[in-house]
């Protein structure tokens, strides 16, 4: 590449934020001093000189100029198309500028040297390729703007200087970037930053071009929508007239619907400007569909419905006897709730502090006794609407008081929407299975239900989803559970506790017969003429068949009888009517699952053999019979200490200890022959090992069935007992009297050995079931034994058994 360069002394013309280029022709205003002197001292110098005037362009950026200029002839001198003087002046090469001088004129004058580099000829590969694809960009760039006969020219094209030189006449070039071209004398290395400056712009025109047309689109669709709507309301708007209709129905005219509901005051502010909202936001928006949502939620509230009580309250006790045998608590607490309603009603007091009478009651008793269908019963006697919400394995917190409104699917949480279902502000909400809720990560749901469940606060519960104040004091809240223990401590104090502890075997055959067995006959599609069932085989199912504190697994059986006879019918095997009787449950069910201990015979009784007892428990599923095992390890092959089975919990443990510890210090007194705990293992057995077992009321039964183990006196099989001993023989008050009473009369227990401290829980057990028990209230576990222990054979003690 060769280059060549020539001494000049030029007359500067500056040029304030342009750039010209070689090979460029440009008109400028003669008005400007700087461009008149310029032209002048030129014109004067031509005078003495061959050829045309000649001028330095040098581009003047912020006052700086650039360190490179181009030698500019003067074309013609004359008017522009504006009127104004002007001269038309064509680039012709590069100079670097050098010092000033002196000259004639006005302008300034300068020392330069030209800049000339050419290419060799033909051109090498990739110079050719580069020139190439110059062309094609420039092409493409000039046909977007339709300028054909340009690309002609450019086309025509073959110096690479002047090709890159000619970029000067692109608009979308900035003065640095052409001030770049400018200074860049190489040839080649000038067009290969053309060809990227070329090639950046058309991209970023590639880009916008198109956002534009997505613009446009969405546009086109936005308008084509929004006359579709406009029509399509129009549409309807004649087909109503032509109906009859008003223009209210099948409208969407929110304000018009949230000024005409019946909303307190607070609520409809806040409707008022989700309405502002709504009207603001467009039919596109997501927010407007979330808005919508919000509003049809708090217009189908009943905000100020309500039922009115039904206050005749002999009538309210007559519906609760008529649907429920037994749970003589609840109903007096239902019966109180309607008297005291009624009175304030009557004074005018239904609401104070802005409360108003609402209740919350948790029936907590084991499965089957009713607490659910309570419910509906209660309901039924007070003429509310009654709604239930099962909460068992709830985890979520937003179940209970909503989900925020960002969320997509957002809702209401289950109290809201219970009041909602019920259509009045007053129902009976059933809150079923309160002690299965858990928590995880997203809440702790338990927690949430303070709020509802408080007489203090619910009056202004705010659910989530709703952000309003919402008045729940008026809704009687009834929780059900199976375990006390599983309700939260602070749960429960919000909550009037009434105990469900099971029915005794008269009133489950009233339940039977009153109840079970007119539904089940139904179910069974039997008329109550065709089969009739007497209380003796009622009885035998409820004590024999089936051993529970409710009356589930007692209807499933009668069930069970039912579908037996329609089948035999069927089958031609049985005729009807047909009269089902105690001697008949064999042959049709097959044998009882439950014989009490006492029915047995004497050598298959399990106390038949020294160190078994009988204790009292309380499970899930109500009280129950526990049996204690005791025995001793061969002194030459057994190790000393004591071993516990059966799945017990460290509070049986440690009773277990308390009973041995109590022995070993008190066996002289007592004359039992303390020496063999020394030496010998003691084994104590929980039959039922599969299930878990915990808690101190079986202190006495473990350390009366080890006092029988050493004394070889039997226990007495018609005697059970309960209570939590310590280390001085005192026997503790334990709980759930009741129901382990229950369980003792169903297992055919006459004698039952109580703590004296809970001489008290005997009022709340059935008269029927007292008067076949005969309960001993001790203080102390001399007395347990002296009951318990059958009087030794002969005045001597047999000898102790030894395990093997």
């Amino acid at each position: 590449m060769a280059s060549t360069s020539t001494p000049l002394t030029l007359p500067v013309l500056p040029l304030d934020d342009e750039v010209v280029l070689p090979g460029m022709v440009v008109p400028l205003d003669l008005n400007d001093a700087d461009v008149r002197a310029a032209v002048e001292a030129a014109q004067a110098a031509a005078r003495s000189e061959p050829g045309k005037p000649r001028v330095l362009l040098v581009p003047r950026i912020d006052g700086t100029y650039a360190s490179t200029g181009v030698l500019g002839t003067v074309e013609q001198v004359g008017r522009l198309a504006d009127g104004d003087p002007g001269a038309l002046i064509r680039g012709r090469g590069r100079v670097k500028i050098g010092a000033g001088t002196t000259g004639p004129g006005a302008a300034l004058w300068v020392e330069g040297t030209t800049v000339e580099q050419t290419v060799p000829e033909p051109l090498p590969g990739h110079v050719a390729e580069l020139v190439k694809e110059y062309k094609a960009l420039a092409t493409a760039w000039l046909r977007k703007r339709g300028a054909w006969q340009v690309v002609d020219r450019v086309q025509a094209i073959d110096d690479v200087s002047a090709l890159a030189d000619n970029s000067g006449y692109s608009p979308f070039l900035t003065t640095e970037q052409k001030v770049e071209l400018l200074e860049t004398a190489e040839p080649v290395a000038r067009l290969k930053l053309a060809t990227q400056q070329l090639r950046d712009h058309l991209a970023e025109q590639d880009v916008a071009e198109t956002i534009a047309k997505d613009v446009q689109e969405g546009v086109d669709k936005q308008q084509r929508e929004f006359l579709l709507r406009r029509q399509l309301e129009a549409v309807r708007k004649e087909l109503r007239e032509i109906n009859g209709e008003q223009d209210g129905e099948e409208s969407d005219d929110y304000r018009a619907r949230v000024e005409a509901a019946d909303l307190p005051e607070k609520v409809r502010e806040a409707a008022l400007k989700e309405v502002d909202k709504l009207e603001r936001s467009s039919d596109q928006s997501p927010e407007g569909s979330w808005i919508r949502t919000w509003l049809d939620t708090v217009l189908e509230l009943p905000w100020n419905e309500r039922t009115e009580d039904a206050y005749d309250i002999q009538g309210a006790k007559s519906v609760l006897d008529a649907e429920h045998a037994g749970l003589e608590d609840v109903k007096a607490r239902i019966t109180e709730y309607l008297a005291v309603r009624k009175r304030r009603s009557d004074r005018g007091l239904g609401v104070i502090g802005g409360r108003r009478g609402g209740a919350v009651l948790a029936l907590v008793g084991p499965p089957g006794v009713g607490k659910t269908s309570l419910g509906e019963s209660v309901a039924h006697a007070m003429g509310r609407k009654f709604v239930r919400v099962a909460l068992g394995g709830v985890r979520d917190e937003a179940e209970i008081r909503g989900h925020r409104r960002t969320y997509v699917g957002a809702l209401p949480g289950r109290i809201v929407r219970a009041v909602k279902e019920a259509g009045s502000m007053n129902p009976v909400v059933l809150l079923d299975e309160i002690d299965k809720v858990g928590s995880d990560f997203r809440g702790d749901p338990a927690a949430a239900l303070l709020e509802v469940l408080d007489p203090a606060q619910n009056h202004t519960f705010r659910d989530h989803y709703l952000e309003v104040e919402l008045d729940l004091s008026d809704v009687v809240f009834l929780a059900t559970a199976n375990v006390l223990e599983a309700i939260p401590e602070a749960l429960l104090d919000r909550m009037e506790l009434v105990r469900l502890d099971g029915y005794t075997e008269d009133e489950k055959v009233v339940i039977a017969r009153d109840h079970l067995l007119p539904r089940q006959l139904e179910r069974a599609g039997i008329d109550k003429d065709e089969v009739t069932l007497e209380e003796s085989a009622l009885r035998k199912l409820a004590g024999e068949y089936t051993r529970e504190a409710g009356v589930r697994t007692l209807e499933r059986s009668i069930a069970r009888l039912l579908r037996k006879v329609a089948a035999q019918h069927e089958l031609g095997e049985r005729e009807l009517p047909f009269t089902i009787g105690a001697d008949d449950l064999r042959a049709l069910i097959g044998r009882p699952h439950h014989v009490p201990e006492s029915a047995q015979d004497p050598a298959e009784r399990r106390t038949a053999v020294p160190g078994v007892a009988t204790g009292l428990a309380v499970t899930g599923a109500g009280g129950d019979v526990l049996y204690v095992e005791a025995s001793l390890a061969d002194p030459e092959t057994g190790a000393a200490g004591l071993t516990l089975t059966g799945q017990l919990g460290d509070v049986m443990k440690e009773s277990a200890q308390i009973a041995l510890s109590f022995l070993r210090s008190h066996g002289a007194e007592l004359e039992l022959p303390v020496a063999d705990l020394k030496d010998r293992g003691v084994h104590i057995h929980f039959p039922a090992g599969a299930v878990p077992k915990d808690g101190p009321s079986a202190g006495v039964t473990m350390t009366t069935a080890l006092a029988s183990l050493l004394s070889g006196r039997l226990v007495r099989t018609d005697v059970a007992m309960t209570g939590e001993v310590s280390l001085t023989g005192r026997v503790l008050p334990i709980g759930g009297v009741k129901q382990k009473l229950l369980a003792a009369h169903r297992a055919g227990v006459s004698t039952v050995i109580i703590p004296k401290r809970n001489e008290a829980d005997l009022d709340d057990v059935p008269a029927e079931v007292l008067d076949k028990l005969d309960v001993h209230a001790v203080t102390d576990v001399r007395q347990v034994l002296e009951l318990a222990l059958s009087p030794a054979v002969n005045g001597a003690a047999p000898e102790v058994p030894v395990a093997a």
